[in-house]
C-alpha cells in the first residue's frame, strides 16, 4: 500500500542532518513502545490509534442514515461544539465541501460571542433546522450555553416536545449532563469512545456525523486513515514519515527553534491548520516547554507575515502543506492590450502559478535562514484527508513523548474555566 503523502526535507539542509535524525531515532523507537502494548502508561487513551480498523461498518451505516435524514428534513444543520468536538469536523468540511459552510452547515458553541449566536439564529429563522450537539460532559460552557439558546429557538419554532427527531447528541455512553438530556428527551445519540480524547476524535462520531451531514464520504475518509495506519505500522520507525516529522521537529527544538509555522497555499485548508494547532498545542504544551504551533495562509500572509518570516528573529521553522492536484479548469485569461504585463501567464493554470509561489517561498525562506520541509499530498479527497488526519495524530503522539510530556492530558485547559466560574458566581466555584 502506497501513501499519497510525501515528506520533503530538502530545505532542512544545514539545519538537520542524517546524523541528527539517527541520534533521535532510539528515542522515537522508545516512543513507539510507550504508545503500544498492555504496559503502555497511556493505556486507556490509545483508542484513536486503531479507529480506522475498529469504527465498524454498522456504525458508519447508522451515521450515514441519520445524516441522510437530517439532509432530507432540514436545510440547515447546526453543529454545536468546541475544540476537539468541532475543529476536526470543520476542517474536513471546509477542505472537501466548503460551499456547505454557511449554506447548509453552520457552527455554534465554539465561542461566547452574543452577536454570533443571536445573529446565527436570526439568519435561520425561516429555515428548517436540525442540530448535532457534541460534548462528552455536556457542561462545557461555550457548548452548553449555545445549546440552551438553540433549544429555546427550537421550542418556539416547532413547539415544545415536537422536535426530538431534529436533535442528535454525541456524548459519553453512560454519564454526564448531555447523556441525561438525550435519555430524558429521547434524542438520537452517538457515543464518544471513552479511550479517545477530544482532539483525536475526528474519526469517531464526533467528526464523522457532521462530516456526513455535509455529504462527504466518511467510509472513504476512514479508509484513507486506515491506509496510513497500515503504512505507519510497516517497517522501522525511520521509515514512518510521521515519526520522521516528529524527529525533525525535536531536532530543531534542540537547536533553539521555538515556533513552527504550518503554511499552506489553499484557503480551503485554513481549518485543517486550525485543527493541527489544537492537536499539537494541547498535546505538547506542558512542563514549561514545547514548540508554539502557528499557521499562515499563503500567499495572503506573505503580504503580512512574510517580512517577519523572511528577516525576523531566527527562532522559527516552517512546515508547508501542499497539494499537488492540478484541475486544469482555471487558466489565466489573455488580455488584448496587456495593461498589467501578465500575458506571459496567459493560458497557464492558476494552480501552476500558485505552486510556483510555494516553490519560490520555500526557497526564499530557506535562504533567509528558515529551515523548512513540505508535506505533499495528492488530490483533495476524503481518502487523502483521512491519511493526513492519521499522519498528524501519530506524529504528535510520538513528538510529545520526545518532549517527555503526556500527549493525552490537558490540565492547563481548566485554569481559565475555574477563574471564569468564580467570577460569574457559579455555585461551589
Amino acid at each position: 500500500m502506497r501513501s499519497s503523502l510525501k515528506y520533503d526535507t530538502s530545505y532542512l539542509e544545514g539545519h538537520v542532518s542524517d546524523k541528527d535524525i539517527s541520534g533521535v531515532m532510539p528515542r522515537v523507537e522508545e516512543a513507539h513502545r510507550l504508545l503500544s502494548g498492555d504496559e503502555s502508561p497511556f493505556k486507556g487513551y490509545l483508542g484513536w490509534m486503531d479507529l480506522p480498523e475498529t469504527v465498524g461498518d454498522p456504525l458508519l451505516k447508522d451515521i450515514e442514515r441519520t445524516a441522510g435524514r437530517f439532509r432530507d428534513t432540514a436545510d440547515a444543520v447546526i453543529i454545536v461544539g468546541i475544540g476537539g468536538s468541532y475543529l476536526g469536523a470543520r476542517a474536513a468540511i471546509e477542505t472537501l465541501a466548503p460551499d456547505a459552510v454557511g449554506k447548509s452547515v453552520f457552527f455554534a458553541g465554539h465561542n461566547l460571542c452574543a452577536r454570533y449566536i443571536c445573529g446565527l439564529l436570526e439568519k435561520l429563522e425561516g429555515r428548517q433546522v436540525a442540530v448535532n450537539v457534541i460534548s462528552k460532559s455536556g457542561t462545557t460552557t461555550e457548548t452548553a450555553v449555545a445549546f440552551r439558546f438553540i433549544d429555546e429557538f427550537l421550542k418556539k419554532k416547532y413547539g415544545r416536545g415536537n422536535y426530538s427527531d431534529r436533535v442528535v447528541c454525541t456524548t459519553d455512553e453512560k454519564k454526564g449532563a448531555l447523556r441525561a438530556i438525550a435519555d430524558e428527551k429521547g434524542y438520537k445519540s452517538f457515543v464518544i469512545p471513552g479511550d479517545v480524547g477530544g482532539r483525536f476524535s475526528v474519526l469517531t462520531p464526533v467528526g464523522l456525523f457532521p462530516i456526513s451531514c455535509a455529504g462527504i464520504d466518511i467510509k472513504e475518509l476512514v479508509e484513507g486513515a486506515g491506509s496510513q495506519r497500515s503504512l505507519s505500522l510497516k517497517g522501522s520507525a525511520e521509515d514512518d514519515i510521521s515519526s520522521r516529522y516528529a524527529a525533525v521537529r525535536n531536532v530543531l527544538y534542540g537547536k533553539g527553534k521555538r515556533i513552527e509555522i504550518l503554511s499552506s497555499f489553499d484557503v480551503r485548508l485554513h481549518y485543517l491548520d486550525e485543527w493541527w494547532k489544537q492537536l499539537f498545542g494541547e498535546s505538547e504544551g506542558k512542563g514549561g516547554k514545547s514548540l508554539f504551533p502557528a499557521s499562515c495562509d499563503f500567499s495572503t500572509d506573505l503580504h503580512s507575515m512574510g517580512q517577519l518570516i523572511q528577516e525576523g528573529e531566527r527562532n522559527l521553522f516552517e512546515t508547508f502543506l501542499v497539494s499537488e492536484e492540478v484541475s486544469g479548469k482555471c487558466p489565466v485569461p489573455r488580455s488584448e492590450d496587456d495593461p498589467d504585463g501578465l500575458n506571459y501567464l496567459a493560458g497557464r493554470q492558476l494552480e501552476e502559478v500558485n505552486i510556483t509561489a510555494y516553490r519560490a517561498t520555500a526557497e526564499a525562506h530557506f535562504e533567509g535562514g528558515v529551515p523548512n520541509s513540505t508535506i505533499f499530498f495528492g488530490e483533495r479527497s476524503p481518502f487523502t484527508l483521512g491519511q493526513l488526519f492519521y499522519f498528524f495524530e501519530r506524529a504528535v503522539a510520538v513528538s510529545a513523548c520526545l518532549f517527555g510530556v503526556d500527549p493525552f492530558d490537558q490540565p492547563g485547559v481548566e485554569a481559565y474555566k475555574k477563574k471564569m466560574f468564580k467570577l460569574l458566581g457559579k455555585p461551589g466555584a
